[in-house]
């Protein structure tokens, strides 16, 4: 028998998920000086994760990496498979049998909840939800957001939540030659919206904005941004924060708000407004969304370690519509180990393990292995770290060979699965490309799957 990872004998790795710590992972291997064969699982008919469903349309820079994951889509030992949801076409048993290995990739799906009275009154959102139904992901084409309520909260003060804000800030005019979903800037060309606020349970130093997306927030063509200077007074924890050289970030930030806080009287029709050392204790309303409580905090602990504690000292604020950006978790997989505190797979080094024994040949990256941290690129590193680890037991691997998803197709088939090839994708993309010529967009989205599925 020929040794694993040649010519002769294949190694064959399946990868579930399609997102960049899937396309990255795919490179690494492909890097690895050996002969590797890829199967990629995906439950939506087309690629790129977050990076196609998640960036805010106006953020195309942010899309480039989805030329790189083309090149790779396209190398001969790369297979597609799309439209197939493991866990439910296919078990985690069916893909060890098959694969010498296999990476799960397949992110953080759900978000963290706030845990307070009132959180499912109708009004009340996830942020992933509303950034789903703006960018066209199949999951969300349908929500309705009541976009006539003049007041919206959002929960949270992170990149997500400046996306948020800046959707339901911006005009239609700078919205429209955009890929965002048309039945999202038809509902927004109707939004009735004027006062939006972002609220955070820490100080302006620790707010998570990188630079860039917060400047934006101030360079809006009708919004304001708003802030009461009085909640720039930071703690001598924060100053210190400030002052590390290896936070600039936060600086930045804090030298942001106190422009902001010095502007003279808003001259916009919308205002977006910046509070501080808030929690949210309880949404109320007659059957939907009518009012938020929040309660005072202050910031306990040493510097870059501080918490927010609650004062006792509560503010109702109306308000009629919230979104809550604070963070995400993956959701469990049969047949694998899950860690419900920090929502991934357990794992060392990306090895998914269960207590303290390393499960042989499976493995995870991205978001579903460390959490929801970092920008696109960061999945980088963290998909060549489970490779190595990956490319470290190959000595253990079974050495014969495994047929990899031809020996699926008939499982698949047998269970009336439409299986998406690469090929079938690039139709797809074609066709959307196509459909955003008439409107001078880089493409109009499919928003349903039986869309995407009828262009083939």
């Amino acid at each position: 028998m020929s040794h694993l990872g040649t010519i002769d004998n294949p190694l064959r790795v399946a990868i579930v998920g399609s997102g960049p710590s899937g396309f990255y992972a795919t490179e690494a291997l492909f890097k690895s000086g050996h002969t590797v064969h890829i199967d990629m699982f995906e439950r939506l008919p087309v690629p790129f994760g977050l990076v196609r469903s998640g960036v805010a349309p106006d953020h195309p820079k942010l899309k480039q990496p989805m030329q790189l994951y083309d090149k790779i889509g396209q190398t001969p030992n790369f297979n597609f498979l799309g439209n197939v949801t493991v866990g439910r076409d296919l078990t985690v048993e069916q893909l060890r049998k098959t694969y010498h290995a296999v990476i799960f990739t397949c992110g953080a799906e759900t978000d963290r909840k706030l845990g307070v009275p009132g959180e499912n009154l109708l009004g009340s959102y996830t942020a992933t939800e509303f950034v789903g139904w703006y960018n066209g992901h199949p999951d969300y084409r349908d929500r309705d957001f009541d976009l006539s309520s003049e007041i919206v909260a959002i929960i949270g003060q992170g990149n997500v939540a400046a996306d948020v804000c800046r959707i339901l800030s911006k005009t239609v005019n700078e919205l429209k030659q955009t890929d965002i979903a048309e039945h999202a800037l038809d509902a927004l060309a109707r939004s009735r919206v004027r006062e939006i606020h972002v609220i955070g349970r820490r100080g302006p130093a620790q707010a998570k904005f990188t630079n860039r997306e917060l400047r934006e927030l101030g360079e809006l063509e009708d919004c304001d941004p708003i802030i009461d200077p009085a909640e720039l007074d930071l703690n001598p924890q924060s100053i210190v924060e400030l002052e590390d050289k290896n936070n600039p970030v936060s600086a930045k930030n804090v030298e942001t708000f106190k422009s902001w806080g010095t502007r003279g009287a808003p001259t916009k029709s919308k205002r977006c407004h910046f509070h501080f050392f808030r929690s949210p204790t309880a949404l109320k309303g007659a059957g939907r969304l009518e009012k938020i409580v929040l309660e005072k905090n202050r910031l306990d602990g040493d510097p870059f370690n501080q918490s927010a504690r609650g004062t006792g000292e509560a503010l109702e604020m109306d308000c009629g519509l919230l979104f809550r950006s604070i963070g995400y978790r993956g959701l469990p997989l049969a047949g694998l180990p899950f860690d419900d505190k920090k929502g991934v797979f357990p794992n060392r080094d990306g090895r998914i393990i269960n207590g303290n024994d390393v499960l042989p040949g499976l493995y995870c990256s991205g978001w579903i292995k460390r959490g929801p941290s970092g920008i696109i690129g960061t999945n980088r590193a963290d998909s060549v770290e489970t490779v190595q680890s990956l490319l470290q037991d190959l000595a253990n691997f079974e050495s014969q060979a495994k047929p990899g998803a031809e020996a699926l197709y008939p499982l698949l088939k047998a269970r009336n699965v439409r299986v998406i090839s690469y090929a079938d994708w690039r139709k797809i993309d074609a066709a959307e490309i196509e459909r955003g010529k008439a409107k001078d967009k880089p493409r109009e989205k499919f928003t349903k799957i039986s869309e995407m599925l009828a262009v083939l």
